[in-house]
């Protein structure tokens, strides 16, 4: 069994670029399951996987309700639902209150992983505004879990990454084009 079973990635503005570099850059067998939270507009169907499966060689679906956790598949929060994930591997999507000011939540999705997958998750907070997913960063290392957080050099947008810097307990800073090799080193690394 693998040290990591799902990773969790949360972007906003200057995100979507930011997830598909991290994405494109992992294969076909990633062996942990990605689950993905990118700030949409509520009001229009999203595209989010469409564009993400077209460049990467994972499988990308948008999330539904029940749906398993797989291997190498990659599920997006659809718009206008928090995404989270359950201790027995399926999702649940909900409408619940926004989370500073957003649904989905970074934080939400964090604070989900880390109760269900404790030190088997990793998060990954990329370019965006505001400060969603602070919360969550601190959900995951109380678990034991790994913070990976993109620098603000490579970060369109830098509020998301600091906010998530600023709780001292990221793990690792890394400009986006060492996000997806940190990712294979955690998880293939930590295969038995």
């Amino acid at each position: 069994m693998n040290a990591f079973e799902i990773v969790a990635l949360a972007a906003s503005a200057g995100g979507l670029k930011a997830l598909t570099d991290v994405l494109a850059a992992l294969p076909a067998d990633f062996p942990a399951a990605l689950v993905v939270v990118q700030h949409l507009d509520p009001r229009h169907r999203s595209l989010m996987a469409e564009i993400l499966g077209k460049r990467t060689a994972l499988r990308v679906q948008e999330a539904r309700e029940g749906a398993m956790l797989e291997r190498g598949l990659v599920f997006t929060a659809p718009p206008n639902r928090h995404l989270l994930v359950n201790s027995d591997g399926t999702l649940s999507l909900t409408q619940s209150e926004l989370v500073h000011f957003v649904r989905p939540s970074a934080d939400l999705l964090f604070e989900s992983a880390a109760a269900s997958y404790k030190e088997r998750a990793i998060a990954v907070v990329l370019s965006g505004s505001g400060r969603d997913g602070s919360m969550g960063v601190r959900a995951i290392k109380k678990m034991g879990g790994t913070v990976i957080v993109q620098d603000e050099k490579t970060s369109e947008f830098f509020g998301m990454p600091d906010a998530a810097q600023q709780t001292g307990l990221v793990d690792f800073v890394l400009p986006l084009h060492e996000i997806a090799p940190a990712l294979l080193t955690l998880v293939k690394g930590s295969a038995a």
